[in-house]
């Protein structure tokens, strides 16, 4: 069945990735970017939204809903980085990183839920990162925000959970993206030194882990942090 789906940051990476899954098994995708409009041809409702805006992201939200009805799969995945040492870093870069990667994320979750507990249904899927569960160096304010998004998924999961709505998180490791393709070779062999499978993940092997949390045959699972790693957390 079609379904509205939601994915917010989806102009790239594993955003992309995901709402294109969705988006080739039929169901109604909208995404969202905040710079760099995707491209033509995914089949997806592109709307411009920052996350760190509670107008825009009203906004958004009524602009998906009168094309593809309420919500019913939200994947928040919008997020950015500010790294640096923590004793250079400055404290409106961690702050930046909190707003967008755990104040967005509240506010466009909270939006979804209100259709998700009428209708008594409804799939939440967050975009973490092993990073929030390893910890990095030069990444204090990115890993607080990664590892905070596991708290508040699973208090959503126990409130909502009566409702028939589900929220888990994704825990993506060392993923070939733009950022990651950036790397010099001597970085890149150092990380992938540390991940068992000796590889890194492919943006579409995490969208299908999103599409899989998403799916009824995850009906059962809530409050369940997935990780996508190859391995590299392990025991965390």
């Amino acid at each position: 069945m079609s379904r509205s789906v939601l994915v917010t940051g989806g102009n790239r990476g594993i955003g992309l990735a995901v709402a294109r899954v969705f988006a080739e098994a039929g169901d109604r995708v909208a995404l969202t970017y905040r710079t760099g409009k995707p491209k033509a041809g995914l089949g997806c409702l592109a709307v411009t939204c920052d996350v760190t805006d509670a107008a825009q992201v009203e906004r958004a939200y009524k602009e998906v809903e009168a094309a593809h009805g309420p919500v019913e799969v939200l994947v928040a995945n919008a997020g950015i980085t500010r790294d640096q040492l923590l004793l250079r870093m400055a404290e409106k870069d961690f702050s930046e990183v909190l707003d967008t990667n755990v104040t967005g994320v509240f506010r466009v979750v909270k939006r979804a839920a209100e259709e998700m507990v009428e209708a008594r249904r409804g799939r939440i899927v967050l975009i973490s990162s092993v990073v929030g569960l390893l910890g990095a160096a030069g990444q204090t304010n990115y890993a607080a925000s990664k590892a905070g998004l596991i708290g508040f998924a699973r208090s959503v999961a126990r409130e909502l959970g009566s409702r028939g709505v589900t929220c888990n998180v994704v825990a993506p490791g060392f993923v070939e993206t733009d950022m990651t393709r950036a790397l010099n070779d001597k970085q890149r062999a150092a990380l992938l030194g540390k991940v068992p499978l000796g590889r890194s993940a492919q943006a579409q092997e995490v969208a299908a882990a999103v599409r899989f949390l998403a799916s009824e045959d995850a009906a059962y699972i809530t409050g369940a942090v997935l990780p996508v790693d190859g391995g590299l957390g392990m025991g965390h």
